[in-house]
């Protein structure tokens, strides 16, 4: 059985989801200060949108394209003390639209971390495993090594240039190790490359990057790095059966978010279900691409999961998810730990 420290997982990662009004200067209420928020309309065909409080709240990425970083000084304004304020911008401009917010905590401040060959600054959480980590790459056709404040070597690693246009998101995970990599931007299988992570592991202390631009030219980049943490955060592989029984890919928790990527071959999206769509019951069959700008596809049976007790199970026999013999790589965060002062049961 699962055991953690963190006994209410919400405290560190929540899903929130709300129906824009236009109002200006709108309080959302995640139950705490995010560093991290990742907004999504759920009934528009238009891009996602990534905060978070190292870069500041106005500076806007999106997962699905490689563009730079943008300024939007009228989508999520602010980070506050118990959750986000918006304007009437992208995150709440449309009335009666639905949206998701999927939000992550940080230490709600910046430090400077000399841990690596190169300096950054870093908003670390080392209970619930989560950093956020700024750094200036050194060049095309050199090396380095970048301080991520966890304590513990990360799991999975996702790299965005904020300056460069064309520079897509590169991912670090360890079901595939510092040889490949994949990008959240688009369909690709890993691929492999020493480019990215110079063939390096991460270790308690940094990361490495290769000679490659999407992680090390001279511009400023921005790094999520995950964690591990028992009865919170999960990072693995799963292979697939083919059947409507599918796979039961064990987590140690009642899952709150779960992000999948068929790794080995074809081209599937990276799929996103979570606890707060599809009523909050099984099965979770109303999904987001996180490649792609398309709205929500909601309540489709070719998804079909339940989130249990101690993990998540396939119940389709779709490519996206569960095809017989591919691998698929997938990254969870808690709603209840299995063990715990709340433990958690099925639904």
């Amino acid at each position: 059985m699962a055991y953690t420290t963190i006994k209410k997982p919400s405290d560190y990662f929540n899903t929130v989801t709300y129906v824009a009004n236009q109002t200006d200067n709108r309080q959302i209420t995640v139950g705490f200060q995010p560093d991290f928020t990742w907004l999504r309309d759920r009934d528009q065909a238009v891009s996602h949108q990534l905060y978070d409080g190292v870069r500041g709240a106005l500076k806007a990425l999106a997962s699905n394209n490689a563009n730079a970083e943008s300024t939007e000084t009228d989508t999520l304004k602010s980070f506050n003390s118990t959750g986000f304020t918006l304007g009437t911008g992208w995150g709440n401009q449309t009335t009666g639209d639905d949206y998701v917010a999927w939000n992550w905590l940080g230490a709600n401040g910046t430090a400077s971390n000399t841990d690596g060959s190169i300096t950054s600054t870093v908003s670390a959480n080392t209970t619930s495993g989560f950093s956020i980590v700024s750094y200036t790459g050194t060049g095309v056709g050199n090396t380095a090594t970048i301080g991520h404040s966890l304590g513990v070597a990360p799991s999975m690693i996702i790299v965005k240039s904020r300056d460069s246009t064309g520079r897509g998101w590169i991912v670090y995970h360890k079901s595939l190790g510092a040889t490949k990599k994949l990008d959240l931007n688009d369909t690709t299988a890993a691929t492999t490359s020493s480019a990215n992570w110079n063939d390096t592991e991460p270790t308690s202390s940094v990361f490495s990057v290769g000679t490659g631009g999407d992680t090390n030219t001279t511009d400023n980049f921005i790094a999520y790095c995950f964690a591990d943490v028992k009865g919170f955060s999960k990072f693995g592989s799963y292979v697939g059966n083919g059947n409507a029984d599918g796979t039961f890919v064990y987590t140690g928790f009642s899952p709150a978010f779960v992000m999948v990527k068929r790794s080995d071959g074809g081209t599937e999206s990276w799929f996103v279900l979570d606890n707060k769509r599809d009523d909050g019951m099984n099965p979770r069959n109303s999904y987001l691409m996180a490649n792609l700008s398309s709205a929500e596809d909601a309540n489709n049976s070719t998804v079909d999961t339940d989130f249990l007790s101690n993990g998540f199970k396939l119940r389709a026999t779709t490519d996206a998810l569960n095809t017989s013999g591919a691998t698929y790589i997938y990254m969870a965060f808690a709603e209840e730990p299995l063990v715990g002062d709340n433990p958690c049961t099925a639904r």
